[in-house]
């Protein structure tokens, strides 16, 4: 017996996670970027994430052909970011700033933390595709993470 997916989402969303907008560049040099919160850390020795992207994303092509990705985390006032990030439609990186990290895909502006992968393996997982990334550079500032729960962003209460 298989869990129905309404009650399979229901019970996730009870699941506190971090936001990210995981950032590549496609093969023809185009900055492509999506709100991911299935992230995760894999192993310490060596320093490798993994992100979850579903087959239908626009990300997932880019993914699938890119040497390097960055996991930009964000801050609990970047919710603006998370949502734009998530739509379908128009140039996500129209007038957001960023630089380019070491790997030279996009590192947003003024997020708590960005990870630079190349990228390792990818995995088939039912309707995703789990891409492995090997940290080649990272860092971190002080701050507070937006969350995503029940559906909807949240803070944490202090």
């Amino acid at each position: 017996m298989t869990v129905d997916p309404d009650t399979f989402r229901s019970v996730l969303g009870r699941f506190a996670s971090g936001v990210t907008v995981v950032t590549g560049i496609s093969t023809d040099g185009r900055d492509f970027g999506l709100t991911v919160s299935a992230f995760s850390s894999l192993s310490l020795v060596p320093p490798q994430v993994l992100i979850c992207i579903d087959h239908e994303a626009s990300m997932h092509p880019v993914l699938s052909s890119a040497r390097h990705f960055v996991v930009n985390i964000l801050a609990a006032d970047q919710e603006p970011l998370a949502r734009r990030f998530s739509v379908l439609d128009g140039d996500r990186f129209e007038g957001i700033g960023f630089t380019r990290g070491q790997t030279g895909v996009a590192v947003l502006d003024d997020v708590l933390a960005y990870i630079e992968c190349r990228t390792a393996c990818a995995l088939e997982g039912g309707d995703h595709t789990i891409f492995v990334g090997e940290v080649e550079f990272a860092h971190a500032r002080s701050g507070t993470p937006l969350l995503y729960y029940r559906g909807g962003y949240a803070q944490l209460e202090r």
